[in-house]
């Protein structure tokens, strides 16, 4: 294959003038790195990218009721439209040295461990919460994976990449409308086990995880403005009303 014919990309959400920083910093060490590789980007201010020469920039506005977290999946799938694999990445991410040949495996690769593990160290509080999710998407609760949010790759299965971009929608939805508004590596586990994917781990995947570095820039949120603040309670009760008038359309799910 050409190496102007690539059929992955990278992709990350850069919402707010920080993340959007960020992400430039992101392509600029891909563009070095990881050289005719395209970076997919769901962003409030698509302009702001337009002289960044590898990055197919997509206007996007906040989905999720608190945080953006599940809005992920928004441009997971844009990628996927375009290419036959997509690496999520966080924006805060700086890549180090050379992307290494990845096996492209139909599916999901990247970090995993037990899902019932992983909620009794991190959040044993929604423990009962997580158990009723399983119990209506009719799973195995003990089967089920976290998976690593900050970085993981989604290949297309022949389209069993829909069905499950269709149940993380629901799945993070429902966690949010109960007030679990972060950790979307639960809902993407708990989907991944709706559609029969296990979750796989290779050698590719683990350079490129030795290569980067993770800078975590939610940790430093500094003072926001009266103003912001307003701004940002009054779209938080939008996006709530909207989830709930949208649920409503699946009453049993969301309801019962």
């Amino acid at each position: 294959m050409n190496e102007s014919e690539k059929y992955f990309c990278f992709c990350t959400l850069a919402l707010g003038s920080k993340y959007r920083n960020l992400a430039k910093e992101l392509a600029a060490d891909l563009e070095k790195y990881s050289r005719l590789t395209k970076v997919v980007i769901y962003t409030d201010n698509p302009e702001d990218f337009r002289e960044v020469k590898n990055v197919l920039a997509f206007k996007h506005r906040q989905k999720g009721i608190l945080h953006c977290y599940h809005d992920k999946r928004f441009v997971l799938q844009k990628a996927l439209s375009m290419f036959r694999a997509a690496i999520y990445i966080d924006a805060d991410t700086r890549i180090l040295a050379d992307v290494p040949d990845i096996e492209w495996e139909p599916g999901i690769t990247g970090r995993y461990e037990n899902l019932s593990e992983h909620i009794s160290k991190f959040r044993p509080q929604s423990m009962d919460l997580m158990k009723s999710v399983a119990d209506k998407l009719d799973i195995s609760w003990e089967k089920a994976n976290f998976i690593g949010e900050s970085l993981y790759i989604i290949a297309r299965d022949e389209g069993r990449e829909e069905y499950f971009f269709t149940e993380w929608d629901r799945i993070g939805n429902y966690l949010e409308l109960k007030g679990m508004y972060g950790g979307e590596g639960n809902a993407m586990g708990l989907a991944a086990a709706k559609v029969g994917w296990t979750v796989k781990k290779n050698e590719g995947w683990e350079h490129l995880n030795k290569i980067r570095k993770h800078l975590d820039a939610s940790y430093g949120k500094g003072q926001i403005t009266f103003w912001e603040n307003w701004r940002r309670r009054l779209g938080y009760h939008y996006r709530l009303n909207k989830a709930r008038l949208a649920a409503l359309k699946n009453f049993n799910f969301y309801y019962r």
